[in-house]
Order: structure tokens, then sequence, then C-alpha cells
């Protein structure tokens, strides 16, 4: 097995990672909503390939010999998952919203500066 036959693990690490690191390094509150869709992507990426099967065909019976058949189960749990990220960011961003109404700012550092005075 090449190690770059699994290029999409390598996207789905590298998306992770950058992410991760948004969310991190960022003070600003949007940015981090946007590094934790990265990240919720990658593992997206990730659950996708792990469930995909060389040579298989959808879990439709058929009469005759055994099939090999793919896993629907991860592709359906994704679709889940995408309902529940986009539900998650827009709550976020009505939560950034509130924030930026009450404190004037979005950044971590002006709105702990605010709560200290």
């Amino acid at each position: 097995m090449d190690i770059l036959s699994h290029y999409n693990y390598w996207v789905a690490i590298f998306l992770m990672m950058t992410g991760f690191y948004v969310v991190i390094a960022s003070g600003n509150l949007v940015k981090k909503l946007i590094g934790l869709n990265v990240f919720q992507a990658s593992v997206f990426i990730l659950y996708i390939s792990a469930g995909v099967v060389d040579k298989g065909v959808p879990p439709i019976l058929k009469e005759g010999a055994s099939i090999l058949y793919s896993n629907p189960l991860p592709h359906v749990l994704i679709l889940t998952a995408i309902v529940v990220g986009v539900g998650t960011t827009a709550l976020g961003l009505a939560l950034a919203v509130r924030i930026k109404e009450a404190y004037g700012s979005v950044e971590e550092d002006d709105i702990h500066a605010q709560e200290e005075d």
C-alpha cells in the first residue's frame, strides 16, 4: 500500500489541524466558529472515507450469490451531523451577534477587558 494512495485521510488530517489551529490561535469569535466548521468538515471526510468499500455496491438485496455491499451507515450519520452542524453554527453566529451588541466587539481580549472593569 502506497502512503499517497490514502490522500483523503491526509486531507482530513490537514483540515483537522488547520481548524484546530484557528480555534486555538484566534481571538475573534467568528473566526473560531469558522475554525470549528473546518474541523467538523474534516471529521465528515474522515467518516465518509472510512465507510467506503472497494468494489462495493449499494445495499440492495438481489437474488443469487453473495455480493460485497458498502455500508450506508456512515453516510447517514454524516447527513445527520451536517444538519446538527448547521444548527450549531447558526446558534453560534446568533450568540456572536448578541455579544457584539452587548460588548461592541467579538474579540476575546476586549470582552475580558470590559468584564474586569
